[in-house]
């Protein structure tokens, strides 16, 4: 059985301020990958979470996803999505008994079941059984489990895996997005995933017995701990860190008759607008621009031998736009001075949920990050804020912990 694996596809991201699904990035992406899809045949698609960028998508980023999923849907290939931590799992979800009509399967959300929906394929090896694990965390999970449910990341998983039906003497692929590690060491991370940084580890033996675990929610392509425990990583570089990661693209796992070893393969997409930093001293860096041919580029400049002034920055960005490329940031590292002079728009609607509610958590102590029980408390915080329009009831005893922790931080308790 072959599969096409990819996660973290962000519909609807932007970064400094430029759109990338208005600028065509993300539109290009779909359609290059539905090439791909035309190429490869794969028996299935695996979307490991973080389809949009926000848990209320535009109507363009709703309409991208539209037209990808039904192209694949004509194309007669099926298709296994979860949700991810930027996702809303009720709007994501919407229509789904219908969808699932044509080949199209979406997690459902814990509150309505504990059991983690489940489709089984077939191939010449008999069949294949796909879980689809949306992201969780262990107030969740201790809302449909009990009080009993352990109360870290990676005990609830456990829990929840442990509760599911699963027979593992036939061959399973778990879908999930979660930070997954290997003996607590985390790999590699991009700039734009604030919230990873340590907490909510699960340890990648937490899925022993699965064949494949395709998993989302760091932007790197990478195994975690064994070859078939896998990131595929994020379809473009949503952040400039993001270039000192290995190649990115969808995985092709080939599947063959239980027990044997799956082969894997990444076929890389060429992005429409390739990111580069350039990062020297000014004279050098303007020298290379002038002599270069790069075009339809988004560049990052990093001075280290002066500020940035609006002379400066004036000259690259008008070299660059004569390019068709686009200037997206200049800073200056020159004796630790950082101005950046084009700085990101609308950084905080960006940013999910979750991530809010840990910046804020993050100013008020001081850039101290949470430990694993308060991440617990902002997860939930901000699942209820988020998620609470869609019927889930919020846990009493949660609230109350909330609000002792809330009132602790005040100082008046």
């Amino acid at each position: 059985m072959r599969l096409l694996h990819v996660s973290d596809l962000h519909f609807g991201k932007s970064i400094h301020g430029v759109s990338l699904l208005e600028n065509g990035d993300q539109g290009f992406w779909a359609e290059r990958f539905l090439n791909l899809c035309d190429e490869v045949s794969p028996d299935a698609v695996l979307v490991a979470g973080d389809v949009y960028d926000r848990g209320a998508p535009s109507g363009d980023a709703v309409q991208l996803l539209s037209r990808m999923l039904t192209a694949l849907a004509e194309r007669k290939i099926p298709v296994l999505l979860t949700a991810g931590n930027h996702d809303s799992v009720q709007r994501l979800s919407f229509a789904a008994p219908l969808l699932a009509q044509q080949g199209v399967y979406i997690s459902d959300s814990l509150s309505l079941s504990p059991v983690l929906r489940h489709v089984t394929l077939q191939d010449e090896y008999g069949p294949v059984t796909f879980w689809l694990m949306p992201y969780v965390f262990p107030a969740l999970i201790a809302s449909v489990l009990g009080e009993d449910c352990p109360r870290d990341n990676d005990g609830a998983v456990r829990a929840l895996l442990a509760a599911q039906p699963v027979d593992y003497s036939g061959r399973n692929v778990l879908i999930a997005h979660q930070n997954v590690t290997a003996n607590g060491v985390e790999g590699i991370r991009g700039g734009s995933e604030s919230m990873v940084g340590g907490v909510g580890q699960i340890d990648y033996s937490a899925f022993d017995g699965f064949d494949y675990v395709a998993l989302g929610h760091i932007h790197a392509a990478y195994p975690v701990g064994r070859d078939t425990v896998r990131y595929a990583g994020s379809p473009l570089c949503y952040h400039f860190d993001e270039l000192r990661q290995p190649a990115k693209g969808p995985l092709l796992v080939e599947l063959g008759e239980k027990g044997a070893v799956p082969r894997i393969e990444t076929w890389q997409i060429a992005p429409l607008h390739p990111m580069r930093e350039l990062r020297g001293e000014y004279a050098a860096l303007r020298d290379q621009l002038l002599n270069d041919s790069g075009r339809g580029e988004y560049v990052r400049v990093v001075l280290t031998d002066c500020r940035v002034s609006q002379e400066i920055s004036g000259f690259f960005r008008e070299l660059l736009e004569s390019r068709e490329s686009t200037l997206m940031e200049i800073v200056s590292e020159y004796n630790r001075y950082h101005d950046v002079v084009a700085p990101e728009r609308d950084a905080v609607e960006q940013k999910s949920m979750p991530e809010l509610f840990a910046d804020f958590f993050v100013e008020r102590l001081g850039g101290e990050m949470p430990t694993a029980g308060e991440e617990e408390l902002i997860d939930y915080a901000a699942f209820l804020v988020q998620h609470g329009e869609g019927g889930v009831l919020p846990d009493p005893k949660e609230i109350e912990r909330l609000l002792t922790f809330a009132l602790g931080q005040e100082g008046t308790v």
